[in-house]
């Protein structure tokens, strides 16, 4: 994602009416995407767990839009403290009270409120990712405490390091055109951070634990890939010269390829092309296009989302090989999508869309993949460590998990006094009764200890 980049007054750009209508539109597009997610979560989830899921995510709109208001974007944006590259601060940004209303951002023609605006959806739907790996067993206080903690001392921070133009990562040389490190890495290294403290949930490897709506995933994933063209065109911070409506197509045909890859390894492993598969692939696509979309061709687009599509299918597999319970494969999607997707522009970038960066395939040699390797790193690195550290803490002091009588019988209830579907009027009578409410909202047994 381009950052500010101070200009000569001669040159300073004027304001464009149809690039920050351009920019408010793929704000609101990005803003779907959060209740996109919670679609796509919901569906994954068991029918007794489907509302909590739901607030999972919808509940970042809330915390996150008041935190980046309060501080967040001083930090992400701001300067560097003593040229640190690590932090930024401006008392212009608390609370958004310094910015004037036709103050453009530098080197754009855009309004400051404007990239703010865009940049908050991301530090919206950030936190709302990690919340897939926690399903069915997380007290709703102590995940909104975590939000605030980790968007604070982890997202804030490391969006200053990526795209902040005295971030130490922008200043290394890091391509990160969307978010594959900054979003997807960072949310997927915080996800495999707090699993590992909060423990796996009671029936993990015994009970199938199978989405209770497909169709809902289905959604979801819709609304995701939709929501996505606002995520990646928008990132080039205007349409006046084409990078954006590169990074439009590459975004399209990532997805498509990604998920006829993972459908095609799918029926090859297990013989079947199912639409979580379908869903899940083209998510994966997105992830991996994120970062490497402005700086590859479209045939690199098709590359680096079949490759994607393949290893994240391979990886969410490793959650029962390594045993940790990452309930809707966060860490195979979005970490390892994350990654793929970083370091493929190393290989793939071609040198004249985003940048003069060139990659292996395009005579550029390896240094621009050591130098993505080190974005990469560093960035799962901190947010692995300091996630699990968060998450400790709050398990230490308020408890991160409900009961194992509350999980077994489902969260949704004790958590939020409600239930997804009202099962008591449907079908009337007798049969409703004979019926009962499914096999999917039946408890298992009580006795069972929760599996650490």
């Amino acid at each position: 994602m381009p950052s500010g980049i101070m200009t000569l007054a001669a040159d300073a750009p004027k304001l464009s009416s149809a690039n920050t209508g351009f920019m408010l539109i793929c704000s609101a597009l990005v803003m779907v995407m959060t209740p996109g997610l919670a679609f796509f979560y919901g569906g994954m989830v068991r029918v007794k767990s489907t509302l909590n899921m739901l607030m999972m995510s919808f509940i970042s709109l809330g915390i996150v839009t008041v935190l980046w208001v309060l501080y967040g974007f001083s930090i992400a944006f701001g300067p560097s403290g003593s040229g640190n590259g690590f932090f930024g601060w401006s008392k212009d940004y608390i609370g958004l009270s310094g910015i004037g209303l036709t103050q453009l951002w530098p080197g754009y023609t855009i309004p400051v409120y404007v990239f703010a605006v865009f940049q908050l959806m991301f530090a919206i739907i950030t936190p709302a990712l990690i919340s897939g790996a926690l399903a069915d067993r997380v007290k709703f206080t102590a995940w909104a405490l975590f939000i605030v903690l980790w968007a604070t001392v982890v997202y804030f921070p490391v969006a200053h390091w990526v795209w902040a133009s005295n971030g130490w990562l922008f200043q290394k040389g890091v391509i990160d055109f969307a978010g594959g490190t900054a979003v997807h890495i960072n949310a997927g290294a915080a996800a495999l951070g707090v699993i590992l403290v909060t423990g796996r949930r009671v029936g993990f490897k015994k009970d199938p634990m199978r989405p209770h709506s497909l169709p809902l995933v289905m959604l979801g994933a819709a609304l995701l890939w939709f929501g996505w063209f606002g995520f990646n065109a928008g990132s080039w911070l205007g349409n006046d010269d084409g990078v954006g409506a590169v990074m439009f197509i590459n975004t399209q045909v990532a997805a498509a390829a990604a998920m006829l890859a993972w459908l095609a390894y799918e029926k090859f492993r297990h013989g079947s092309f199912t639409t979580l598969g379908a869903a899940s692939g083209a998510v994966a696509g997105l992830v991996a296009i994120t970062p490497s979309g402005g700086a590859v061709s479209p045939l690199g687009a098709i590359a680096v989302g079949a490759i994607a599509g393949v290893l994240c299918a391979m990886a969410v597999g490793l959650k029962y090989r390594f045993g940790f319970d990452d309930s809707l494969d966060v860490v195979g999607v979005h970490l390892v999508g994350g990654v793929i997707g970083s370091l493929l522009i190393g290989f793939f970038a071609t040198g004249g869309v985003q940048s003069d960066v060139a990659g292996v395939f395009y005579g550029g040699g390896f240094h621009q993949l050591g130098i993505q390797a080190i974005g990469v790193f560093s960035v799962l690195g901190y947010s692995l460590a300091v996630s699990a550290a968060l998450a400790f803490l709050i398990d230490r002091t308020m408890g991160m998990r409900v009961t194992e009588d509350i999980e077994v019988a489902g969260i949704d209830q004790d958590e939020h006094a409600e239930t997804a579907y009202d099962y008591s009027g449907a079908g009337g009578g007798s049969r409703t009764a004979a019926a009962g409410p499914g096999p999917a909202a039946k408890a298992g047994p009580a006795n069972k200890k929760v599996d650490a």
